[in-house]
């Protein structure tokens, strides 16, 4: 065949053209250099690429076509191969190239190979992905990854003397803004706040978002501290100014908490960790403001990891349990519903008050399963509840607004209730928040629970942000109004009308009237006189009822009472608790405020136990009965367990009763001793 070609012009010609035509159609671009640089061979592709022509391809026209040829001179004089990535710009616009060079050597010449293909998409792609990874999809910031890298060449420089500061900001009321105004504002105001911040940065500044709207700003170099003070008061000053966006003005304070290297760590995670507890401390303290990290800050950072991890620790346990406050009648003194209250028991058997462990529930999302504790004790207890109560009595459970505004955790709340067979029986209590908010509550979550017949109650009304335009759309059945309107309202005239204001709305509104917070019968006294509210509830009338005071007997006072601390001011013997006790309010709750007689135990409080202030219902149990100790005398009345010791009267004790309390010490250590033997 060879020979036959060698012999055959025609032949010859016709292959050779065809070479050439596959030459120059080949996908990739191909040239070929001698040892002067000048491209010998150009195919279409690469004429493309390098922007010339296939019929004068020897002299550059541009810059990327010069570095082609000092490039292959190079590799020629070197006899090595190389890959290369080329960046050009030719008519199709910027382009990268792969190119492929490999020296060679035909007819005793010695020639460069070149073969490039087009990588512009997987460079763009690569691209993309590297900013997915490193930067903020939103705001176009450096990602934690990145700044954690720049903290880190920092702290590996050699000068002694480099400072640097590390500053932690998070926009205040975040989430709130975000409920309000909507998803779409709250990204736009992160776009803008990123903006406001990063204006008077310098060249070696970097501004970084780490999650949601918390950002971290990397300050180098710095002198001192004050230098940073200022520019942080400056930060803050530019913040305060209102943010437009898609014509609303939205305010949105900052809370920014500072570290600097090396005085408060050595390492960018412990930067970044005291600079955040300095961010939470401004928090605490009401927010909008700036502060540096100290070591008392650290010991308050402890503090409060050590209190998270035993509320934790109770909900695991289920050391949670329920009180009962009723909400009574005022007109008839019956009782028409109960509210279900949280209260912790510590490990010394002190229930505490739900004002010390709610708000940090919720902070930690552990509200959603103590909620649910809630529900299973109470059904668990409904036989007690209701021969106490009575059967038709409503049962009022509290959902926090950032519950309320939960779909996922409603959805199971509302399946929890169904599950009782009596879901008719609940009402659910929120504040108004959750009505005010641009959340799911209303659309979603309030049809389900109509469909189930669980009642909806407006908890704490007046206090939180009203909007009379929403509160027009609201299906509640029950208007709870704050006690901050109700204590003294026979003093206060501007409370007066602003309860008369609240009575008409909910009257036109169709809500039932619940007045929060009766403590005294002056204020009782003026909404039976001066109001047509039927219903209140408060200290007045009781004190939170536990489930094991409710059926307390003359024949049951045993150390199990003990166990459960009880929160009542005075309380004694149920005498006629063997019966079921009348659905009267006023029948029931005298039985329970009636001290308790019987004997001395002798037990003392013991070191680190102190009086608490008045409502707050951390009564104590006595160490060596498990007996409710006294009131005024702390001393433990557990009955029948010792003959009286003398005719002395204790405070607080009723009219006739005996306190059994000796004056004599020794008689006292006698009957501990002995009790504690037994």
């Amino acid at each position: 065949m060879q020979s036959r070609t060698q012999h055959d012009p025609e032949i010859a010609d016709t292959e050779l053209g065809i070479l050439r035509d596959v030459f120059r159609m080949l996908p990739n671009g191909v040239t070929v250099q001698d040892e002067q640089g000048r491209f010998l061979l150009v195919n279409d592709a690469a004429a493309r690429q390098l922007g010339i022509t296939v019929d004068e391809p020897a002299a550059p026209h541009s810059t990327d076509l010069a570095h082609r040829r000092e490039t292959g001179l190079e590799l020629l004089r070197a006899g090595r191969p190389a890959v290369v990535e080329e960046p050009v710009t030719n008519a199709a616009g910027k382009q990268v190239l792969l190119t492929t060079h490999r020296p060679v050597r035909i007819a005793n010449r010695n020639l460069l190979l070149s073969s490039s293909v087009d990588i512009s998409e997987q460079k763009a792609h690569e691209k993309q992905l590297f900013r997915s990874a490193y930067y903020d999809e939103l705001t176009d910031l450096p990602s934690r990854r990145v700044i954690e890298h720049h903290a880190n060449s920092l702290l590996q420089r050699t000068e002694t003397h480099a400072r640097f500061a590390l500053a932690f900001l998070d926009i205040d009321n975040f989430k709130h803004i975000n409920d309000y105004y909507g998803h779409a504002t709250g990204d736009a105001l992160l776009v803008e706040f990123a903006k406001r911040v990063g204006l008077a940065l310098r060249a070696s500044d970097m501004l970084s978002r780490i999650s949601g709207d918390e950002f971290v700003l990397l300050l180098d170099p710095i002198q001192n501290e004050h230098e940073v003070a200022e520019y942080i008061d400056f930060t803050l000053q530019r913040l305060k100014a209102p943010f437009f966006i898609d014509g609303s003005e939205i305010f949105a304070s900052t809370s920014i908490g500072v570290s600097l290297y090396p005085d408060h760590g050595h390492s960018f995670d412990l930067l970044c960790q005291n600079a955040d507890i300095a961010m939470y401390c401004v928090k605490n303290d009401g927010k909008g403001a700036a502060a540096f990290f100290d070591a008392g800050m650290e010991r308050e950072a402890l503090a409060r990891m050590k209190v998270e991890q035993s509320l934790r620790l109770s909900i695991l346990e289920k050391r949670f349990c329920c009180a009962f406050q009723a909400k009574v009648d005022i007109r008839t003194q019956d009782i028409k519903g109960i509210e279900a209250l949280v209260r912790l028991r510590d490990d010394e058997g002190v229930i505490q008050a739900p004002g010390t462990f709610i708000n940090l529930a919720v902070e930690l999302g552990l509200i959603d399963e103590l909620t649910h504790l809630v529900l299973a004790e109470i059904v668990k207890s409904i036989d007690l509840i209701n021969e106490t109560f009575g059967a038709e009595t409503s049962i009022s459970i509290n959902v926090a607004a950032k519950q309320a505004g939960n779909p996922e955790f409603m959805r199971s709340f509302a399946q929890a209730l169904e599950a009782t067979g009596y879901p008719q029986r609940f009402m659910i209590e929120v504040t108004e928040d959750a009505f005010v908010a641009k959340t799911h509550f209303q659309d979603e979550i309030l049809p389900i629970f109509r469909k189930l017949g669980v009642g909806i109650s407006i908890d704490d009304f007046g206090i939180g942000y009203s909007s009379l335009s929403a509160l027009a759309d609201i299906t509640a059945d029950e208007i709870k109004i704050d006690r901050s309107f109700i204590t003294d309202i026979h003093k206060r005239p501007r409370s007066q009308g602003i309860l008369r204001a609240i009575e008409s709305l909910s009257e036109a509104l169709g809500m039932t009237v619940i007045a929060e917070g009766i403590e005294s019968f002056e204020e009782l006294a003026y909404l039976q006189a001066a109001t047509k509210i039927r219903y209140a509830q408060g200290y007045y009338f009781s004190r939170p009822i536990f489930l094991e005071e409710l059926g307390l007997s003359a024949q049951s006072l045993s150390p199990l009472i003990g166990a459960h601390a009880r929160r009542f001011e005075s309380a004694r013997d149920l005498r006629r608790s063997q019966r079921p006790v009348r659905r009267s309010a006023q029948a029931l709750f005298e039985a329970l405020n009636r001290r308790r007689r019987g004997q001395l135990c002798g037990g003392w409080r013991g070191p680190g136990w102190h009086r608490s202030p008045r409502g707050s219902g951390c009564l104590r149990t006595c160490r060596h009965c498990g007996g409710i100790l006294a009131d005024s005398t702390w001393r433990c009345f557990a009955p029948g367990k010792f003959p009286r010791t003398g005719p002395s009267k204790s405070p607080g004790m009723s009219n006739g009763g005996s306190s059994g309390i000796s004056n004599h010490g020794a008689r006292d250590r006698a009957h501990r001793a002995e009790h504690h033997r037994a």
